[in-house]
């Protein structure tokens, strides 16, 4: 076992961040066209570390993509497809990742983010 076990744990932790962190940012939040930018300024102007909460949000999401993807490559590097049943569970949750955050990022109404589709 080495450092690279870590990255399983780190995980957990940023989905927890994330899940807390938006959960904190949708209170707030107003997804109308018209008053969407005006409610991200109040979130980090008029909320109690407001600021801190979508900075958090914001590079908890990479951080969260970069150790995932660290994981699977210690899969990878370990062997660990050999086990089937563990290997197609991890590639199912995968892709259960990649599409919550396509549909988070990407299909939106009036949120439409050509950045967030070339970060997916």
């Amino acid at each position: 076992i080495s450092s690279w076990w870590n990255f399983g744990s780190l995980l957990g932790i940023c989905l927890i961040l994330q899940i807390l962190t938006g959960l904190f940012l949708a209170m707030h939040y107003t997804s109308d066209t018209t008053t969407a930018f005006s409610s991200v300024t109040h979130i980090c102007r008029d909320v109690n570390y407001g600021w801190v909460i979508r900075y958090l949000h914001a590079n908890g999401a990479s951080m969260f993509f970069i150790c995932l993807f660290i994981h699977v490559g210690r899969g990878l590097y370990y062997g660990s497809y050999m086990f089937l049943e563990t290997w197609n569970i991890g590639v199912v949750l995968l892709f259960t990742v990649m599409a919550t955050a396509f549909m988070g990022y990407v299909l939106p109404w009036g949120q439409m983010s050509f950045w967030g589709a070339t970060v997916i």
